[in-house]
């Protein structure tokens, strides 16, 4: 179980660059609490998960929420982590959760895979990929306003809010 391994210490660099550690984060689908435990100092960090038994396991939060981000409300985070989250809802509740969180963040990171099929997976049903034709272009056709933030390769891509500036992309290290 887990996320994929790519470009995350890229990204976790540009996070501490740019996100003081007392920042509030959320880690949406936090599954395992792999950003939590690639970023352990960011201890103002909340979990949402909608599997119960993954959420149950998620004890280095500071709040960790067993509900579906496609319904549950929230006020404001400096930062909104999507990993590995996106494919795994239609295109329209993916473009009305991403919608809902603009204007309630600083910034937000979306990383997604690109043409992977997936069915349910470890016991979860939620892991059924239902955006399996993603790929930069068609990324980029549903989900207007984001922009490339890393680009590690192997079909996989970080994106996050469009910018005047600062919190510039990433610079490409897998060229």
């Amino acid at each position: 179980m887990g996320s994929y391994p790519y470009g995350k210490d890229e990204v976790c660099k540009w996070i501490r660059q740019n996100f003081p550690i007392d920042s509030t984060v959320l880690d949406v689908g936090a599954q395992d609490g792999t950003w939590q435990t690639l970023l352990p100092e960011y201890r103002n960090m909340d979990a949402i998960e909608i599997y119960k038994p993954n959420a149950d396991k998620l004890t280095k939060y500071r709040a960790v929420y067993n509900e579906d981000i496609r319904t549950w409300t929230y006020d404001h985070y400096d930062l909104i982590i999507f990993g590995d989250i996106i494919e795994h809802l239609i295109v329209k509740d993916a473009q009305t959760v991403l919608r809902y969180a603009r204007p309630r963040c600083t910034d937000l990171i979306v990383a997604v895979p690109f043409l992977y099929p997936q069915g349910a997976a470890y016991g979860n049903p939620y892991e059924i990929h239902k955006q399996d034709d993603l790929t930069d272009e068609i990324f980029h056709q549903r989900y207007k306003g984001l922009e490339v933030l890393f680009d590690p390769g192997h079909n996989y891509m970080y994106y996050h809010k469009r910018t005047s500036g600062k919190n510039k992309r990433i610079k490409e290290t897998n060229a």
